[in-house]
């Protein structure tokens, strides 16, 4: 792998570790949902103007948009607003690998090996150790609210690797037109319309920051440059940096709220991170 482009992919981890806090900022001055349909309506437009619809069924693109921009950030920002902390969501996220595993088994009938079975149980006890010393911080439902996501992320993967669109920045461009819309409708219903109407006294700058963030930078840039080295090289060899992520995540929310990390929840970000070892990289080796 060059060294630019191991450069550039260990960049986009820290953009998708450190995009937790960014979307903590907005949640200061913005409705969960409101700021994430302003992300992904950010996302589609102006871009479906310039960007040629990919060659898949409008019903692909409307799925994947409802379960991306709903199921999976809509639902982290509303755990978020909840009270889970950025550094905690960065690592609670990574159980999308675990569910995509599970996917694999009921719908692709992929065996699973033995050890793959002992990175599903070393993440569940993670996930149990998390959930334990969190709970002080945030409900049972807000933790439960980012897992949701977690299991989202993992059905927009099968739906990605069972249609293969070629050019994954426009399918996630089109499909964003349909995550923006539920999502307002969703902040719509559960705030009324003073979210709307308050929306230029609360678009402060740090909130305009975070939705410029999240739309250009980590969907669009970032979606695009990892599409780019998936083609360019084996997964095998670039999937594993996808471990920086959470710390990039638990890194950058100490630095930009002073979130302190307990023994404990290392503890329990380790033992995911090994179940994703063990499920991703280790039972390649035994086969």
């Amino acid at each position: 792998m060059k060294t630019t482009h191991l450069l550039l992919t260990v960049c986009v981890m820290a953009i998708w570790g450190a995009n937790y806090s960014v979307i903590e900022l907005g949640l200061k001055s913005l409705d969960p949902f409101l700021l994430t349909g302003l992300r992904f309506l950010c996302c589609a437009i102006p871009g479906v103007f310039f960007v040629k619809r990919p060659q898949v069924p409008w019903a692909v693109l409307i799925g994947y948009g409802v379960m991306f921009g709903v199921g999976l950030w809509g639902m982290v920002n509303l755990g978020m607003h909840l009270g889970v902390p950025p550094g905690v969501a960065s690592i609670l996220l990574q159980l999308s690998a675990f569910f995509t595993v599970g996917w694999g088994v009921l719908l692709f009938k992929e065996p699973l090996k033995r050890t793959q079975i002992w990175g599903v149980l070393l993440a569940l006890l993670g996930l149990l150790v998390i959930v334990l010393t969190t709970k002080e911080q945030a409900s049972f439902f807000a933790i439960g609210c980012v897992v949701l996501g977690a299991f989202a992320w993992s059905a927009c993967n099968i739906l990605v690797k069972h249609y293969k669109p070629e050019n994954l920045p426009a399918f996630v461009i089109w499909s964003s037109l349909f995550s923006a819309i539920p999502l307002f409708l969703l902040s719509y219903l559960a705030s009324g319309p003073h979210a709307f109407l308050a929306l230029q006294a609360d678009l402060t700058g740090s909130a305009l920051f975070s939705i410029a963030f999240q739309a250009y930078v980590t969907t669009i840039f970032g979606y695009s440059v990892w599409s780019h080295m998936l083609k360019t090289y084996p997964a095998s060899h670039i999937a594993p940096l996808s471990l920086l992520i959470p710390i990039f995540g638990f890194l950058t929310a100490y630095l930009m709220f002073d979130e302190h990390v307990s023994l404990a929840k290392l503890a329990g970000a380790a033992l995911i991170l090994l179940g994703m070892v063990f499920l991703m990289f280790l039972h390649k080796t035994r086969q």
